[in-house]
Parts: structure tokens; sequence; C-alpha cells
């Protein structure tokens, strides 16, 4: 497969993928696959059980040496002081104006060493922004080592008792947002407990030509538990059912950390950082617009890019729309003005030159049983 800018990219388990018959597609340079079976049983499967998910299209960043905190403290929105050896938080680069750069996940490896991993399409844009504010005689080392790393998500509420029996150390000393190293299948692994499914799960660093063989363990191992191998697409309906936000869709460099409702990631009071002023200045004006949920009440699907009226009045555009398979409804993500963006509001999403109603609710939409 090839394109303007060139051959598509491959991750180690693409040939695998197309052996097992999965549907591939672009997506962000990569030939990824959105589904296997049905987008709409894999959700389920995700939901009662497991899924198990290629991400390895994801970038990682290495930031190391005694100055690697101080770089990641003042690029990135969260307080990653906070973070001991093994933990892990969701964060944010940020413009000058508080909007993104990109959504990323801070890891802390070491005192003095940082992963951060970084949305596949802005891999190349993020190691840029990151090495170029990286002074020299700062003490840090900055490198772009994705091609070092495989990516496997096993998802769902059967997700750890699938991945014990082939890993170690003990899953159950993992917290959510902790880490790990270890092994899964005798390959050297580093286990972190996160996802973007809205549901309990692991995400599994290791080397690229271990993922093949794990894979297919992971895959025998689920069995059982009716697991399933999940593409793209039952990844995006997971996604946003949990309100867990797609870059490029939901968040860019027009939208504000405050305007996506990500306010509890931008740790203000730790000093300063790339985008706190125009954050800070937001906060005390009024944040003028915020990404509300909403639901159909109408027939219709709301897609990506369509407009959204209020008492008649352009008020935003769809920034994520879908059929929810857990809630049974259709549901969606827009900017509104604030005043707008309390549940309740009576919404009109123009579906094909059709009005058709909506109202904001509550999010996130789906919540996963405690």
């Amino acid at each position: 497969m090839s394109g303007a800018a060139g051959p598509l990219k491959k991750t180690p388990l693409t040939d695998l993928f197309r052996e097992m018959g999965a549907r591939l597609v672009e997506f962000a340079g990569w030939e990824m696959p959105v589904q296997f079976s049905s987008v709409l049983e894999e959700h389920r499967a995700v939901r009662a059980a497991a899924g198990l998910f290629d991400v390895s299209h994801m970038g990682e960043i290495e930031v190391s040496g005694g100055g690697a905190l101080a770089l990641v403290q003042s690029l990135t929105c969260n307080d990653a002081a906070r973070l001991a050896p093994g933990q892990a938080q969701y964060s944010a680069l940020l413009t000058e104006q508080g909007t993104f750069v990109d959504d990323i996940l801070v890891y802390r490896r070491e005192r003095d060493e940082f992963l951060l991993v970084v949305n596949a399409g802005n891999t190349d844009k993020d190691f840029a922004w990151i090495g170029g504010r990286a002074a020299r005689g700062d003490d840090v080392e900055v490198v772009n080592a994705s091609a070092r790393w495989a990516l496997i998500a096993l998802q769902g509420p059967r997700a750890a008792a699938i991945l014990q029996g082939l890993a170690s150390p003990r899953l159950d000393a993992i917290r959510p947002y902790h880490f790990a190293p270890g092994s899964v299948r005798g390959a050297v692994a580093l286990l972190s407990r996160t996802g973007y499914t809205g549901e309990d799960g692991f995400e599994i660093y290791l080397q690229p030509d271990a993922a093949p063989d794990v894979f297919r363990a992971l895959l025998e191992a689920g069995r059982p538990h009716a697991a399933l191998p999940c593409g793209l697409g039952a990844r995006d309906t997971l996604r946003l059912e949990a309100r867990m936000l797609l870059y490029g869709n939901d968040i860019d460099d027009t939208t504000t950390v405050l305007e996506a409702g990500l306010g509890g990631i931008a740790r203000l009071a730790k000093g300063d950082f790339v985008g706190r002023e125009a954050l800070v200045r937001q906060k005390e004006r009024g944040v003028p617009r915020l990404l509300a949920g909403f639901e159909m009440i109408d027939r219709g699907i709301a897609r990506h890019g369509y407009p959204v009226r209020i008492d008649g009045e352009a008020a935003g555009r769809v920034t994520s729309g879908s059929f929810a398979p857990t809630l049974k409804k259709n549901i969606g993500l827009a900017y509104v003005p604030s005043r707008h963006a309390r549940p309740g509001t009576r919404l009109e999403v123009a579906i094909r030159e059709r009005a058709a109603a909506a109202v904001v609710v509550p999010t996130p939409f789906y919540q996963r049983p405690r």
C-alpha cells in the first residue's frame, strides 16, 4: 500500500494481522487493523471480557539525565515531580496559547529517566518540539526511541486473569497508572496498568521482534475468557463512551486544556510551564467554550464535523460521534459556548442537512462497574 507521502508504515504485527484476515486501513501514516470480526462484537468483548489491540504505532520519546525532570516539568502541564519511579500520568505538551501540541502519557522510570508516549501522527513533531527546547548544557538527552518498542494493549475485566498466566511480576501489585518491569512469555517487557477504553487493562511494552509471539500467546490464553483481537473501530467507540479524547478530533492546537474539560491535568500551582500564562488568563476571564457530551434524541448519528446549532444559531461542530454499543444510544462531543454546556441543554445537529435534536448529558457516558 502507498500514498502521496510514500509507503505506509508497518508495525511488527501487520503481517500477522494480514494472515488473520483483518481489515487493514491507513491511520496516521500506518497500516492498521480497523476490525477483525465486527466493531460491535469487538466492542462488546472488551466491555464483557477482554480485547487485544496493537498500538505499536504510538511514539516513545526518552528523556534522561540530571536535567530530565526540569525539561519535562517545563514542557508538560501536569506535575511530573509528583511521580515516583514506577508511576505514570496523563499530561499534555502545550503551545504558548495553552492549546495542545499533543496529549501524552509520562512515565517516570527512574529519578532522572522519563518515557513520554505520544500519538502516532505527532511523533516527529513532538520529538522536534521537545528536543528543540533542550538547551546545551542542561544535562539532558532526548531520544526518539519509537523503533525500539512494540506496544500491545490487553483491555477488559478479564485482562489481568489472562495476562497473569504468561507474565511476571504479580499484576495485582501494579495499581492503575503504575507500571513495572517484567516479562511476558519470557520476553522482557514493561507492564503498565493503563489504557484507552475505560476498562481495566494493561499496555505491554516489549521489543518488536517479540511482539508476534506474545500476541499469539495472549490470544490463546484469552480464548477461554472470550477475548477477541480488536481494531481501530472498537478502540474509537470504546474511548468515546469513556470520554477519552482523540487528538485531531476533540483536541488540537486550536483548543485549550480548559476548554477540553481537562483542567485537572493543568497544575498551575507547580510553577512555570509552556502555556501556563495563557491558561491563567483564560481561567481568570472565563472559559468561552467547553467540550460538551450529548445524546441524540432524534434518529441519526452525529459524525465528526457536523454543524451544531442552539436556538437556531450556529454554536459549534461535532468533534466525535458514534453509536455507543454499551449504552445503545447515539452519542457525541462538541465545543459549545460555556453557558450552553450544562446537562439538559437542547442542541440541534445538522445530519445530512436535516436538523436532528440532541441534549447535553454528563460525561463520561460510560464508567465501568467498580
